[in-house]
Parts: structure tokens; C-alpha cells; sequence
């Protein structure tokens, strides 16, 4: 877990605004999984507060979005701001523990989550629950959150909903496994001294 003192504070502001979205968001990597999140669409807030309360992180997020066309820009975009925020929030990422994983059940639903911090954008996500939406809000836009914040947060990402009869389960286990697996790579640990790579670089 976080070690108090063993490095300087790791928190990150995020201003962006565009056309489409208008996004302010603030991060604490080393918090207490206090959430603040208004992007207008009740499902994703719910999703986005189950990561923030399970990763023990402290996230704000406010984004005013063009709704009246569809979801997509705001999930995209604060996709986007949220890993910009966890890059500038883990700096030169010395003394990181690096990788995490989790195996997260709710209810019936099980999901496999692993992340490597080193630096290399990539995302596999398998979901065994095909369901397509909850009320109005289209679940495969998940997918293109994620893939927006691996790439600006540089971390390689394996998500696999294993199984899970109701769509609200799986996609939450999915959530709170990626906040368990990051919990665990972001954590810092004495006896990392440097950089965690054999290679000496990320």
C-alpha cells in the first residue's frame, strides 16, 4: 500500500476542453476512495465510483458533454482525462510496485483484471456477458473508455469478465477488479529504489 512520506504527494489536475466536452478532473493516488463524479450519465458515475471507492483513490470529475448527441464523447473523453490525470499523478513512476491483478467476483459475474505500469499502452477486454445496453446507456462504450485511458495513462491492461448472467454485475466487477489491480501497481514499495525495470527505463 502507499507508504506515507516515502514520496512526494501523488495528486494531478486535468483541464480539457473541446467542442464536445468540457472536463475538469482532479486525482489522488494515495487517498482515501473519495469520489466526486458528475458526467451526467447515471450508470458510467456509478462505474467511475465503485473504481475510485475500491482503488482507495480520491477522484473528481466533472464533465459537461454534448448528451444531446449521444454518450460517446463524455465516456471517450473522461477516458482520456482520467489517464492523463494517472500519468502526471505517478511522475518518473520510481519506487512503484509496477504490476497488479485481481480476481473480482459480484454475485454471480467473475472478472480477471491484470495491469502492468510500464509504459506500454495496450488493452485486451473480454467480456463474456453480451448484453449491449443498460436502460439507454450502450455497454460497449466501456471498451472505448478504457482503451482512451490506457493510452494516455501508459499501462498495459487485460480485462476478462470470465462470467456473469446480469450485464450491471458483470461491468461492475469489471470496475472494482481494474481498482483492485491498480491499488496494487501503483503502491510504492521501499525496497524499489529506482526505476522498476530490469531495462532501467519505462
Amino acid at each position: 500500500m502507499p507508504l506515507s512520506g516515502f514520496m512526494k504527494k501523488r495528486t494531478a489536475t486535468i483541464n480539457r476542453a473541446t467542442s464536445e466536452t468540457d472536463i475538469k478532473c482532479r486525482i489522488n493516488l494515495d487517498g482515501k476512495g473519495l469520489a466526486k463524479i458528475d458526467t451526467g450519465i447515471g450508470f458510467f458515475d456509478h462505474m467511475l465510483e465503485a473504481f475510485t471507492k475500491h482503488a482507495l483513490f480520491d477522484l473528481s470529475i466533472k464533465c459537461a458533454g454534448d448528451l444531446h448527441v449521444d454518450d460517446h464523447h463524455t465516456v471517450e473523453d473522461v477516458g482520456l482525462v482520467i489517464g492523463q490525470a494517472i500519468d502526471k499523478a505517478l511522475g518518473d513512476r520510481k519506487g512503484i510496485t509496477r504490476f497488479g491483478s485481481s480476481l473480482l467476483p459480484m454475485d454471480e459475474s467473475l472478472t480477471q483484471v491484470g495491469v502492468d505500469l510500464g509504459g506500454r499502452p495496450y488493452l485486451v477486454m473480454n467480456m463474456a456477458n453480451r448484453r449491449r445496453k443498460i436502460k439507454d446507456f450502450d455497454l460497449g462504450l466501456i471498451e472505448e473508455f478504457y482503451r482512451a485511458l490506457v493510452t494516455q495513462a501508459k499501462l498495459n491492461l487485460h480485462i476478462n469478465n470470465l462470467y456473469g448472467a446480469d450485464p450491471h454485475h458483470a461491468y461492475e466487477s469489471v470496475f472494482k477488479g481494474f481498482a483492485r489491480a491498480m491499488y496494487e501497481a501503483v503502491a510504492l514499495d521501499p525496497r524499489v529504489t529506482g526505476i522498476p525495470s530490469s531495462k532501467g527505463a519505462l
